[in-house]
């Protein structure tokens, strides 16, 4: 997500921090490469342009051109009207009421994770204390229901379905209507003493062409406390274009955007704001129903400008931490200080790393590191590869990699598909990354993320990266010679 509009964004801003003194024509042509990256990653015509004309506005004002460091100062502007731009955002849930549970709707198009996203949602409300349950009222597609009862015994969350019968072609024709049983899940709800309830309403086949009466009627007979719009982030300006036909009629209260793990350009998540004035609340980054986030413009805007997002990465860090025991976490930490970590606790790391998302997805968060990324390597598909590598190794070779000879290094390359060569570097990689954590194994999670993105700037387990070390001359100089230097240099 944003990779090309980075890259673009990153060059900009380096040219115009290399020049001595910026004007205003070089400050308005770094800024129509910007345009013509907004325009590529599928942003709204109207919205890019509006978007730079303020970004012009500012940027060339003698304020700026008089400062000491403009480069930082245009970075400045760039973040504060993306921030503007995408938000503010408010995801705080509804709170239920005194005689009925807070209720959700959410709506959307077909096929665009609308059933998971609604257990995605329910879990997430479970993490900030909530008592949710799930209403099936998307009965147009029969298999809708049972996946959303399915979902919720995956996750321990009551469900409400109530069955009918369906014809051949799959169309319901008996049994309580949508309206129904939604009324009925909420007065169910209240038996179980529930605080949220979610609706699963129906999906459209195409914006075009919509009968949004049942959605209207739901809306006008439920009165739920929140409506929130479910879009593909895949489908770009056709989500921005949904997401204004569906508030048209049932005046939203948010969007959630799904698949933003993908390859998506990332066009809506900055055209939804500006053109329906209906903030985007969450975001579905992967498969798994654990993968929902809050929508924080800041961090997004820090991401498209390649600044990272230490925030949501310490939010990601913290939630896997917590399924660690209290024993595991002390023998851990004791192995950091002792500098005696392996590279089997080392590939257990990296399956903790696996559960905060793609490899793809933590490297944007970090500040800098989209950068180092050359382009077109898969991050994943590189640890992958490094798993594979440590996998063919033995118990013995796992905790002692200083007895991998050559003869022995051939034989994990073969057993793993790899080189050689990888395997030496692996391990290269491995003895001056263990000195880091030595060093950081006291610190904060914070200041241990921190760290760990200077070691990934460095090249640390970076597939195809080489760690950064400090040249060597080949020659060391002798007093006298130095001596001679020092005068050379005094005459000159």
């Amino acid at each position: 997500m944003f990779e090309s509009l980075q890259r673009t964004l990153g060059d900009a801003l380096k040219r115009l921090r290399g020049r001595g003194r910026l004007t205003e024509a070089n400050i308005r042509e770094a800024l129509e490469e910007v345009r013509i990256a907004l325009l590529d990653a599928d942003v709204h015509y109207q919205v890019a342009h509006d978007f730079l004309t303020r970004v012009t506005e500012k940027a060339v004002g003698q304020e700026v051109l008089r400062t000491l460091d403009p480069g930082e100062q245009i970075l400045k502007i760039l973040y504060d009207e993306l921030v503007e731009l995408m938000g503010p955002v408010d995801a705080t849930l509804p709170k239920p009421g005194k005689d009925r549970p807070a209720v959700i709707m959410l709506c959307g198009l077909q096929g665009q994770g609308k059933t998971t996203t609604a257990a995605k949602l329910a879990l997430w409300a479970v993490g900030k204390g909530r008592k949710p349950i799930l209403v099936g009222a998307d009965l147009q597609r029969p298999a809708a229901t049972e996946q959303l009862r399915v979902l919720g015994e995956q996750l321990n969350i009551p469900v409400h379905i109530e069955p009918g019968i369906y014809d051949d072609r799959g169309n319901r024709v008996s049994g309580p209507g949508a309206v129904e049983v939604c009324k009925n899940g909420i007065a169910r709800a209240k038996q179980l003493l529930r605080d949220l309830v979610i609706l699963d309403t129906a999906g459209r086949l195409h914006v075009a062409e919509m009968p949004m009466e049942e959605l209207r009627q739901i809306d006008r007979v439920i009165q739920p406390d929140h409506a929130y719009f479910v879009c593909d982030a895949l489908t770009g300006q056709d989500a921005v274009n949904s997401a204004k036909a569906f508030n048209d009629a049932l005046e939203l209260n948010g969007v959630i955007l799904t698949k933003m793990d993908g390859d998506a350009r990332g066009g809506a998540a900055l055209s939804i704001k500006e053109v329906t004035k209906v903030p985007i609340k969450f975001l579905g980054v992967g498969e798994k129903l654990d993968r929902l986030e809050e929508f924080r413009p800041e961090g997004m805007a820090q991401r498209i400008l390649g600044q990272g997002d230490l925030l949501s990465l310490v939010e990601k860090v913290s939630r896997v931490q917590a399924e660690i025991s209290e024993e595991d976490r002390l023998r851990q930490q004791k192995k950091l200080e002792k500098g005696t970590f392996s590279l089997d606790d080392f590939r257990k790391q990296m399956e903790m790393l696996k559960k905060m998302g793609s490899a793809k997805d933590l490297l944007a968060s970090m500040p800098g590191m989209n950068q180092m990324m050359p382009a077109g390597q898969d991050p994943d598909e590189g640890l992958k590869r490094i798993q594979g590598i440590i996998d063919s190794m033995t118990k013995a070779e796992k905790n002692d990699p200083d007895c991998i000879d050559y003869n022995r290094r051939l034989r994990i390359a073969k057993g793993s598909g790899t080189k050689a060569e990888e395997v030496k570097q692996l391990l290269n990689q491995f003895e001056q990354a263990r000195g880091f954590m030595k060093m950081f194994a006291g610190q904060s999670m914070f200041e241990k993320i921190k760290a760990m993105t200077n070691m990934g700037k460095m090249g640390a387990f970076m597939p195809g990266a080489r760690l950064a070390t400090k040249g060597d001359t080949g020659h060391r100089k002798s007093p006298r010679e130095r001596a001679e230097e020092r005068k050379k240099k005094k005459k000159g």
